[in-house]
């Protein structure tokens, strides 16, 4: 069982995500208010706490919730470990993983900032197939791997 950390949203794409109080996660659209929600695979993006931590221990002292284009931020479970289809159960809501990692693009203003983007390498990314409330501090649980 792991805990969610932090909820973060962006109104625009490529930039750091800032952390909000609490989400909306909706069905087949992604966290409400977030620039990458949308009918895609996407929708949602999930980094580990303790891999923020690493980061910071490199001598990045600086680093707010959010700051790779995190929507959650989670502790407890080894997301890399994951497999695309596992689904978790985050708060009220459900989602599906789609996705482990990316392609960081060129010119990627977090990497600009941060020297460096983690989001690539250990991030995953979700779906969203049943919405509901998402609040720093909720459990979320593997339901199916």
């Amino acid at each position: 069982m792991g805990r969610i950390e932090a909820v973060c949203i962006s109104e625009a794409k490529g930039v750091q995500k800032h952390s909000v109080a609490q989400g909306r996660l909706q069905a087949e659209h992604g966290l409400v208010g977030d620039a990458h929600a949308g009918k895609w695979h996407r929708q949602v993006s999930l980094l580990a706490k303790e891999q923020i931590e690493a980061f910071k221990e490199r001598g990045e002292a600086v680093i707010e919730d959010g700051a790779f284009g995190e929507n959650l931020v989670v502790s407890g479970l080894d997301l890399a470990r994951l497999s695309v289809g596992t689904r978790l159960s985050c708060g009220e809501a459900i989602l599906e993983v789609t996705q482990i990692g990316k392609e960081c693009h060129q010119g990627c203003q977090i990497r600009q900032v941060m020297g460096d983007c983690i989001m690539p390498r250990e991030g995953i990314f979700t779906r969203v197939l049943r919405g509901g409330t998402v609040t720093a501090g909720d459990t979320i649980d593997i339901l199916q791997a």
